[in-house]
């Protein structure tokens, strides 16, 4: 920080990374929390020698600079802080009056704190907050940043995977990343050299991505990511709460697809063969999207008590993530760093061109929603958390960008199928029954194809339902028909008489 930038702060009226202080003869006691808050967030200018009056500030200088910096670096390299801070410090001459500025850069070992932990502050704007319990366990987290989710979940085999999700994840490969050599491995190589399983046991990583939900809710008892759409631009406007949300999926693999299909209804995309004969779907805010739904997906703290969460407003669409970013934001932006939380799943978007490098993916969201509708993404960045927010807007005839109220989705409400028609003969009333009694009824030995074309469907439409909603993989899960089910039933017996 040159003295233009010096002087350049002093005329702002909020700060995140500058605070000043009047010490003129000695180094006042809330140093030591502004120490602290800068630390354990994206580091910042503590300056000696300025008073702050109101909303004007004056130079006033510090009488002993020797002294007060000695004393302050020497509390900063002793025993009073839980970890060791070497501070940059830099010596400023105002007309005759001396003024000390100390960078505190943001530590690797957070928690930071003086004295005792309960001395753990945090910056938020241009205050020092103390930290809560919760912060501070999440800064616990983020000492083994890169590493938590890449460690073996003990009690795991391969019979934790999901069969369909692993042979889904395994076509996808072959079909959009063919060239990649992960595609001639057999099974056991194939989990091996993506870490999925190691020593024969899944990585947290691995089993997030294709595990099935069963075994994933005995690690992360709240597994989801939540996708809601509102029908307004608030919860105060909404006439409800929301008129779509997404069910529980099996993994992070089958999260991305649900999620990604209720998405790209909110941006214009257009459709055209590729030489290969596949369908691509061209649009910049489709691919802006996309970036930020595998964002969430691979860079979210899963050991977090907050989870994922994607909101659908008639204006905008908010992403939001728990856990906080490894560094500050610009520099993340200007040097392109590539510091996945969570390497093991990165990775594994990363093998299906879903994901281009392992870092946050700014620059792609930025410049093709901008290129999409004039706008940028908005951030809204928290000590815990991350949110990203896209203006839903429009470009008239004219080029100019305007706002628009999309149309909110309402639930899925496709025709009865064939196949739904004959899963709802097999019904009775008053009657549950198991999926795999369902499955032998319709004559099906594939589940995935039972799920998808029968079952699914069929719980959509509100035909049938399960008798444990809250736990879909639950071994007692039965399934009967609902009111409506009935009724459309005993329509259709009555239409063929």
């Amino acid at each position: 920080m040159n003295k233009s930038e010096f002087i350049h702060k002093l005329a702002e009226l909020e700060w995140e990374d500058f605070e000043v202080k009047e010490a003129k003869a000695e180094v006042p006691k809330s140093s030591w929390e502004t120490v602290s808050a800068f630390a354990n967030s994206s580091g910042g200018w503590l300056v000696f020698g300025v008073k702050q009056i109101g909303k004007f500030f004056e130079i006033q200088g510090v009488t002993n600079p020797e002294k007060i910096e000695q004393d302050f670096l020497s509390i900063l390299r002793g025993d009073k802080f839980n970890v060791s801070l070497v501070p940059k410090s830099i010596k400023y001459i105002f007309e005759g009056k001396t003024v000390l500025a100390f960078y505190i850069s943001a530590s690797n070992r957070k928690p930071v704190y003086f004295n005792q932990q309960v001395n753990t502050y945090i910056r938020r704007g241009s205050a020092d907050n103390k930290a809560t319990k919760e912060e501070i366990d999440a800064m616990y987290r983020d000492q083994s940043f890169g590493t938590q989710s890449s460690e073996i979940a003990l009690g795991t085999n391969r019979n934790s995977l999901s069969e369909s999700s692993l042979l889904r994840y395994r076509n996808y490969m072959a079909r959009f990343n063919p060239n990649v050599s992960y595609n001639r491995y057999d099974e056991d190589e194939f989990l091996q050299k993506l870490r999925i399983i190691e020593n024969g046991s899944c990585t947290y990583g691995g089993l997030l991505v294709l595990g099935k939900r069963a075994v994933i809710e005995k690690y992360f008892p709240d597994f989801r990511i939540d996708l809601l759409e509102v029908p307004g631009t608030s919860y105060s406007d909404a006439q409800s709460r929301y008129t779509f949300r997404l069910d529980e999926q099996e993994n992070l693999w089958e999260y991305y697809f649900e999620c990604f299909i209720r998405l790209k209804q909110k941006v214009d995309v257009t459709f055209k063969l590729s030489s290969e004969g596949f369908g691509e779907e061209l649009s910049t805010g489709l691919t802006a999207i996309r970036e930020a739904l595998v964002n969430l997906l691979m860079h979210a703290d899963y050991f977090s008590p907050a989870h994922s969460r994607i909101r659908i407003f008639t204006n905008r669409i908010e992403f939001f993530n728990p856990g906080g970013l490894p560094k500050p934001i610009e520099e993340l932006k200007e040097k392109d760093l590539s510091i996945p939380r969570n390497p093991i799943i990165s990775k594994l978007f990363r093998m299906v061109k879903l994901a281009e490098n392992a870092g946050f993916g700014f620059d792609k969201m930025e410049s093709n929603w901008l290129q999409y509708n004039q706008s940028m993404p908005e951030y809204q960045l928290a000590f815990d958390s991350v949110t990203t927010c896209f203006t839903l807007t429009t470009v008239d005839e004219r080029g100019v960008a305007k706002q628009v109220t999309p149309q909110v989705t309402p639930q899925v409400t496709p025709q009865v199928t064939p196949q739904v028609d004959y899963l709802m003969k097999c019904l009775s009333s008053n009657t549950s029954f198991t999926r795999d009694v369902l499955q032998a009824a319709v004559g099906l030995k594939d589940r995935e194809n039972f799920r998808l074309n029968y079952l699914k469907p069929a719980l959509e439409l509100g035909l049938i339902e399960m008798t444990l909603p809250h736990k879909p993989n639950s071994k007692l899960q039965r399934y009967h028909l609902t009111e409506k089910g009935v009724e459309w039933k005993q329509k259709t017996q009555n239409e063929t008489l």
